[in-house]
């Protein structure tokens, strides 16, 4: 018997070990599961070494902490995620935040 999620996209996060980084990475995935219930299929927690912490959608990487240089904010991992899994979904308090922030168009 198929799983209706499994065939929903699926996000993986891949955090450090060593550095204890797993309770960053399993309160990233509740907050992904809970705004994307209906878009995505799970996500899985993947235990790594030397300071890694990725995630990826469908195996394309959404947020890197070495490129990046530092932790997501969980409204920017929401947006990149969304943005790959579920384009069209409004974030709602995370999109008006956003739209605030960008610079207006000049006149």
């Amino acid at each position: 018997m198929t799983s209706p999620t499994t065939s929903l996209p699926r996000v993986e996060i891949e955090y450090c070990r060593q550095c204890r980084w797993m309770l960053r990475a399993a309160w990233m995935a509740q907050e992904l599961l809970t705004t994307f219930e209906e878009e995505i299929g799970g996500v899985t927690l993947v235990p790594g070494t030397g300071g890694v912490f990725v995630v990826r959608a469908e195996g394309r990487t959404v947020w890197s902490r070495k490129e990046e240089g530092r932790f997501p904010e969980i409204t920017e991992l929401k947006q990149r995620v969304r943005d790959h899994v579920a384009p069209d979904k409004p974030l709602g308090h995370t999109d008006r935040a956003r739209a605030a922030k960008a610079p207006s168009d000049p006149e």
